[in-house]
């Protein structure tokens, strides 16, 4: 083995890989990056670390292989802080910052806090590389780790305010594991007698429904379940990390169960006597906090992760192994069931009620906007082949409730949780996929977060376009400010939700990328058109109703 430097391995190693971008806040791997550029990796230096986290995970999630962000050791904890985005969501993504060197370990080092600590809740892997020969095994284990079983982050702290364990000489074997620079990483099948169980339940059941979760995506299982659900007639719901698997307007899909859903698929759930998760954490959003379905119903699960199976709900059936996998299998060993005509047009009657009730609302003429027509414009005038990024909070509820994906080459992502990943996040989808269009929908609380960015974007090329949802206020929280200073309006109490008049398409112009407000209904569809042909950053303004809150799901 000869002497290289460390910063080769490192560049050589994201080369191999195959990734194309890594995010970073500077100073942090300084030759590392600079060797990363020469062979053809893009840098791209962000204006927070959190943001740096952001893209790194909407990239992961689009490419389906690790996302890398980078700090020095100041900027560690807010690196840190936007890795719960991808904690939460399962994304793959691999941080690695600047660390304590043993020599100045207890002597007040200047800007170190010892917060290693800080990883740990949010990663599946913390480990601190402390000489350059740890480098290849700890690098590996690192996409071992972010790749296998349920892809989550992991963390490379390395000794060095900088990394500068990374500048070193060493001996590196060179060996790149190529099965782990992709998710997923193994497919494992589920045991046969598994299946068969499964397959018997699902024979026999009057009213079942599949529940796609995030887990369909990463697999790549779309096509399996949308065979699996012709096959058996099952009706096919999807939660936001899965919005997309099927087309929705198919006969078979009955929209978003949970909290941030629509009515008629919660009300589908509660009247099935079968329901199987495929990919799915059966987590409280998705199952509006385990009431839908009620928890006395028969369950499926199916997961990659066997410490998830029967968690939430007892399992008549578990099936652990990758998804696309074992609905291969379950295609192959269920028989064929009779249409179940009844079952579905039962489904038809609710989703019917709900979309009579909603309509209107999509079609409203109301200024300033409705945020259900922005929805409507939207799903008119989205690409083939477009990637929709939305925002947490209310962005989420109007995207996923009201923008309908019709076709297949069609993606969706969504903040698990973070108010600001949307448009970092959004970024790094389109470093990703930069033959796709890349939208962001986000409202202007979320927005205000990482606003800087579109220098980022305007300086590396990134032409995402980000439509602001532009109400003046976090009017989520309007309720609950109503409810602690009493229902006459205080000037206090408007304070804590609402702000300032804003143009964002001003700001957009001012910082050299393309600006459009909308101002009337009629106006958002031609201006999402010009936004996405322009090839540049944009950002859509679009004023709608301050006073129109989202809908929440719907219980018994």
């Amino acid at each position: 083995m000869a002497k290289i430097d460390a910063s080769n391995y490192v560049a050589e190693t994201v080369r191999v890989a195959g990734i194309s971008h890594v995010f970073f806040v500077p100073v942090v791997l300084t030759r590392a990056l600079v060797e990363m550029e020469r062979l053809g990796i893009v840098p791209v230096m962000t204006h927070g670390e959190k943001a740096a986290a952001y893209m790194a995970d909407g990239y992961a999630r689009i490419a389906h292989q690790p996302g890398i962000c980078l700090s020095q050791t100041i900027g560690a904890a807010n690196l840190a802080a936007g890795l719960r985005d991808a904690f939460l969501a399962r994304s793959p993504v691999i941080a690695i910052t600047g660390g304590k060197s043993p020599e100045g370990k207890y002597r007040n080092v200047y800007q170190e806090v010892d917060d290693f600590a800080v990883f740990e809740p949010l990663t599946k892997f913390n480990v601190q590389v402390d000489r350059p020969d740890r480098l290849p095994d700890l690098l590996r284990q690192a996409f071992r780790s972010a790749t296998t079983g349920c892809p989550q982050p992991v963390h490379l702290e390395c000794a060095g305010l900088t990394g500068q364990v990374i500048e070193e000489e060493g001996e590196f074997d060179k060996v790149f594991e190529s099965a782990f620079h992709r998710l997923p990483a193994f497919r494992p099948a589920a045991n046969d007698e598994d299946i068969q169980r499964a397959a018997r339940c699902l024979a026999q059941a009057e009213r079942p429904v599949l529940v796609a979760g995030g887990g369909v995506k990463f697999s790549g299982a779309e096509e399996e379940v949308l065979s699996l659900a012709r096959k058996l007639s099952l009706p096919v719901a999807t939660s936001l990390n899965a919005k997309g698997t099927i087309p929705e307007n198919d006969p078979l899909a009955i929209g978003l169960p949970g909290v941030y859903s629509r009515k008629c698929t919660n009300q589908i759930l509660v009247e099935a006597d079968l329901v199987f998760y495929v990919g799915s954490l059966t987590s409280s959003q998705v199952t509006n906090n385990w009431k839908i379905p009620p928890v006395e119903t028969p369950v499926i699960q199916l997961d990659i992760d066997p410490d998830g199976l029967g968690r939430n709900y007892p399992n008549v059936a578990s099936l652990c192994g990758d998804a696309k996998t074992v609905l291969r299998q379950l295609i192959d060993a269920v028989p064929g069931v009779p249409s179940r005509e009844d079952w579905l047009g039962r489904c038809q009657q609710f989703i019917k009620a709900w979309r009579e009730e909603h309509e209107p609302l999509m079609k409203s003429e109301q200024v300033p906007l409705r945020p259900e027509r922005i929805c409507r414009e939207l799903s008119n005038a989205l690409p083939e082949d477009a990637i929709l990024v939305s925002e947490t909070g209310h962005a989420g509820i109007w995207t996923g409730v009201y923008v309908e994906l019709n076709h297949p080459g069609q993606t969706f992502i969504r903040a698990a949780g973070s108010l600001g990943w949307g448009f970092p996040a959004a970024m790094g989808a389109k470093c990703a996929a930069p033959e796709r269009p890349v939208i962001c929908f986000s409202g202007d609380g979320g927005f205000y977060y990482h606003m800087a960015e579109l220098e980022t974007a305007l300086r590396y090329n990134i032409p995402v376009v980000v439509i602001v949802n532009n109400n003046g206020a976090l009017n989520m929280e309007k309720i609950l400010y109503s409810d602690a200073y009493g229902e006459s309006p205080q000037t206090r109490g408007l304070e804590m939700w609402q702000f300032k008049s804003m143009n964002f398409a001003r700001v957009a112009e001012a910082m050299g990328c393309l600006g459009l407000r909308v101002e009337k209904p009629g106006e958002l569809g031609s201006a999402i058109d010009q936004a996405v042909t322009s090839g540049r950053p944009a950002v859509i303004d679009v004023v709608s109703d301050i006073d129109i809150l989202a809908p929440l799901g719907w219980a018994p």
